[in-house]
């Protein structure tokens, strides 16, 4: 499949597969797999994640960065190196009894070097112990800077061939980053790593910002960004030119914004009064479309993953509930029926499940729910829990949690199967957070 992100083109000059070693048997067909389904029981697989030789520290630092993402991810628990029953060479097999009996099912081995141009060249091979066979290995060639990308890229590689689902480790999550006093909180757009590292701002506090929310397809976000005296403004914001456009010219607020799966449209809640209702922009040609006429309010639309469809919360009915409708804004329906309230619906991106917060008994709960509204199944409760989205793979969903008092908000991470929940780490206070696609599969 040809490259489409410029960005991942400046990063990696060059991708192939490593043939099997001579001395081992040719790659195996996935014999390692878990069930991660919502009704399957797991236990983590014992993994190792040798050190990949070469290159100084290089090596240990992206083997490290392997062994974190697999740990994060629930599914995996990496052995501790005190364990292992040797220094496994690239070149040779690996020992597979000893690391049998020191409890590994699968190893990662690699190594990192330069090459005459100076360039950083990783190469690893994933490992069935029981059945002493290869069953992937791949090579990379790119600048040194981006080693950890490297890792991540990796990463997603072990973790797709063993589970079977896409990899989520090599992107990116925005989020609003809060500091300063509970009372007069400094609210600034940042972007980083998905693992934490590598954080930057993209807004300097001037402005209120809030619901950021990625596009689906390219480098760029969106959000509601208010300057003082103002009325409140969805922007668009290209992260790699840091070029940014004001959606629309419209005289009241606009808000909660979100691309549509082209990446070229964008779904949005215009107020009108004391109403509001959805709207569809085509961000070429500016073009709008309206697609809900009530009198209550329409807010948080979201498309799935085709176009056909898009869920919204709305309180048309006395109170805030989930709503789907087609894409022209026919066939609008009501799709939550339990008790309390349902609010900020986000659809997978793999289609089989809405998110939502859901307020009851004075509680907000992270929950998922099937596309006609049945199978609905809480993942999280807690004092304050908002702003469920989605990883690019549809298998976790990234969400902020608020304890209440003096503290703020901080980002977690849980899966489908709500067994799997993990703190994402910010340097500070975090809410509104939004998931990046691959960097791979991005393009402008």
């Amino acid at each position: 499949m040809p490259l489409r992100s410029s960005l991942l083109n400046a990063v990696l000059a060059a991708f192939c597969f490593i043939g099997a070693f001579v001395v081992a048997a040719p790659e195996a067909s996935a014999q390692l797999s878990l069930r991660i389904g919502p009704g399957g029981q797991f236990q983590p697989m014992p993994i190792a994640v040798a050190d990949f030789s070469g290159e100084g520290d290089l090596g240990q630092r992206v083997s490290g960065i392997i062994a974190n993402n697999l740990q994060r991810s629930g599914y995996f628990a990496p052995l501790d190196r005190s364990r292992f029953p040797e220094r496994p060479s690239f070149d040779a097999a690996p020992r597979f009894d000893a690391w049998k009996m020191a409890g590994a099912q699968a190893l990662v081995t690699g190594r990192v070097s330069r090459d005459p141009s100076g360039r950083l060249r990783a190469e690893f091979r994933l490992w069935d112990i029981d059945s002493g066979q290869q069953l992937t290995g791949q090579q990379y060639v790119t600048d040194a800077n981006f080693w950890r990308r490297v890792g991540h890229i990796i990463s997603d590689a072990v973790y797709t061939k063993i589970t079977g689902v896409g990899g989520f480790f090599d992107t990116r999550i925005v989020f609003v980053e809060e500091s300063g006093p509970k009372e007069n909180r400094r609210k600034r757009l940042a972007i980083m790593d998905q693992d934490g590292a590598n954080v930057r701002y993209l807004t300097q506090g001037e402005n209120l910002v809030v619901t950021p929310r990625y596009s689906p397809v390219t480098q760029e976000i969106t959000y509601m960004s208010q300057t003082e005296g103002q009325q409140p403004r969805v922007q668009v914001i290209n992260l790699e030119t840091g070029a940014r456009q004001i959606v629309g010219n419209f005289p009241d607020m606009t808000s909660s914004p979100r691309f549509a799966p082209d990446g070229q449209r964008i779904v949005m809640s215009l107020q009108q009064g004391g109403n509001a209702n959805i709207y569809l922009m085509n961000l070429g040609s500016q073009a709008t479309t309206r697609l809900t006429s009530t009198g209550a309010i329409d807010t948080s639309p979201s498309f799935s993953p085709d176009g056909s469809q898009i869920v919204f919360e709305s309180d048309r009915g006395g109170k805030q509930q989930i709503y789907a409708m087609n894409a022209d804004g026919s066939n609008q329906r009501r799709i939550s029926f339990g008790d309390g309230s349902y609010s900020q619906p986000a659809w997978s991106p793999r289609g089989d499940y809405i998110a939502f917060t859901k307020q009851h008994s004075g509680g907000f709960a992270i929950g998922i729910m099937k596309p006609d509204g049945s199978g609905e199944r809480i993942l999280t409760e807690g004092f304050h829990n908002e702003s469920p989205v989605w990883a690019p793979n549809g298998q976790y969903i990234l969400f902020f949690r608020d304890p209440g008092g003096q503290s703020g908000g901080k980002l977690y991470m849980v899966d489908v199967t709500g067994r799997v929940e993990q703190p994402v780490p910010t340097p500070s206070f975090a809410s509104d957070p939004t998931w990046s696609p691959l960097l791979s599969e991005t393009r402008q």
